[in-house]
């Protein structure tokens, strides 16, 4: 009896496998699929398949049945291939290494399944279930390294010795983070140990594939675990070195958490949305750089300013896209802004301001500023909650009253040039700015104080 949680998956996959039976080869669903189908975790919407037939043999199997087929990665014995809404990857067998060098896998194919799951990351990967030859019976199990049990026990192993497995793929010590974070798995000391001794070797592993890596475990439930392996391991050392670097105690006469502890402790409440915690992973990382002590203890002067900067450096090191980088970068300055707020600080002219700046970012600046509250004093955090709350219920207030989100001058640059009769250049800039300074302080202008203003500004100009 086929259990009913696989049924839907083999009703994909056997028209496929039925042309490779047809064709004298074996097919089987491996990895992460099968993981998740043993763990009863929602399976992903793309199928990864392995196989005897070598790549040129796959893409001549699928074409005509497929409705598309793209074989960029054949070299690497992979064939993707689309049929309805369903992405396959299919991977003839191999095993593949790096030269101590090189940033690319020199790959051999191979014909037994078992040998291709033995180059697999982690045992709870290397089992694949045949899906030829099976008709109407439960797919055949091969889990020649105890996944399954290591599932059952959350260990985190590999199939070879972690030394063969890490020197295959180097990448693979990061990815071990993401699997002791999203999955509870316990590094065993071996593998902990390889780490350990192998972790300069991601230095040949290219910036976009650790971004990636690292992108995958900053989105999981709780990085936490993830985060404290990647320090502990010195893996941080090679990819985020500003991460081990934040080792340093806020407070060194009161012993308050360091700053990696709490750095850690805000990721891990943040929503997991990856511009919102990777600000959060960055927003302290000028700590260590502007720390200093004076007569009232420890301070960080600035270190917003030092951090935004360092969070560029290290996002564009990293090879994220611009957009990224400035939107992460922006709540990394601005996440002390929120500070010293309070109904007799802050004036209209203020809140106006803190939206205008957080911009779009305003919902992911208001959770990152929240979250950045991990102190175990309950009056001192039920205060700043309610600071935050007022300062929300401000800006709703605003909202009715103003278009907040589309703060502008209250003229545009053509107004500013036909009534001074002037021409494009530095000075339409000039009175735009300060335009917008009048909005920002005073709220919406109505068009004949704009003008006046205007009028005021530009005669002060004049010699």
């Amino acid at each position: 009896m086929i259990p009913e949680r696989l049924r839907p998956i083999l009703d994909e996959v056997r028209p496929l496998a039925q042309r490779f039976d047809d064709a004298g080869h074996r097919i089987y669903l491996v990895g992460g699929i099968v993981r998740d189908l043993v763990l009863g975790r929602p399976l992903s919407a793309d199928i990864d398949l392995t196989t005897d037939a070598r790549p040129d043999r796959t893409t001549s199997l699928v074409t005509g049945w497929a409705d598309a087929v793209w074989d960029q990665g054949a070299r690497f014995g992979t064939v993707g291939l689309k049929k309805g809404d369903t992405v396959f990857e299919v991977t003839t067998h191999r095993a593949e290494a790096y030269s101590p060098d090189s940033r690319k896998p020199d790959v051999s194919f191979a014909d037994d399944v078992e040998a291709d799951l033995s180059r697999r990351d982690f045992t709870v990967n290397a089992m694949a279930l045949r899906v030829t030859g099976v008709a109407d019976e439960v797919p055949e199990l091969i889990d020649p390294f105890g996944g399954v049990a290591d599932l059952a026990a959350s260990v985190l192993r590999t199939p070879l010795s972690p030394e063969v497995s890490f020197t295959d793929d180097p990448l693979r010590m990061l990815r071990a983070a993401r699997f002791v974070a999203g999955y509870g798995l316990e590094p065993d000391d071996v593998l902990r140990g390889a780490v350990a001794d192998l972790s300069t070797r991601l230095e040949i592993v290219s910036a976009e594939r650790v971004r990636d890596e690292l992108c995958k475990l900053l989105v999981v439930d709780d990085p936490s675990p993830g985060l404290w392996f990647l320090v502990d391991t010195g893996i941080a050392d090679v990819v985020l070195p500003e991460l081990p670097a934040m080792r340093v105690e806020q407070d060194p006469i009161h012993r308050h958490k360091d700053v990696l502890a709490h750095t850690i402790a805000v990721v891990a409440k943040t929503r997991p949305s990856l511009i919102v915690r990777m600000a959060a992973l960055l927003h302290d990382v000028g700590k260590p750089k502007t720390r200093s002590i004076g007569p009232k203890g420890v301070s960080f002067h600035h270190h917003e300013v030092v951090g935004a900067r360092m969070a560029r450096d290290r996002l564009r090191a990293l090879r994220f896209p611009n957009d990224q980088i400035e939107d992460i970068g922006q709540l990394v300055y601005l996440h002390l802004r929120f500070h010293g707020y309070g109904d007799d600080v802050w004036t209209d002219s203020a809140v106006r301001r803190y939206v205008r700046d957080a911009g779009p970012l305003l919902d992911d600046l208001n959770e990152l500023t929240r979250c950045d509250c991990t102190t175990r004093n309950e009056r001192k955090a039920r205060m700043l909650a309610a600071r935050m709350d007022a300062l929300e219920a401000r800006i709703a207030e605003l909202r009715e009253r103003e278009e907040l989100e589309a703060i502008r001058p209250d003229l545009d640059g053509q107004a500013v040039m036909a009534h001074l009769g002037i021409p494009p250049g530095r000075a339409v800039g000039d009175a735009l700015a300060m335009l917008l300074d009048a909005r920002l302080e005073q709220g919406p202008l109505d068009e004949a104080e704009a003008y006046r203003r205007l009028d005021e500004w530009w005669a002060a100009r004049q010699p």
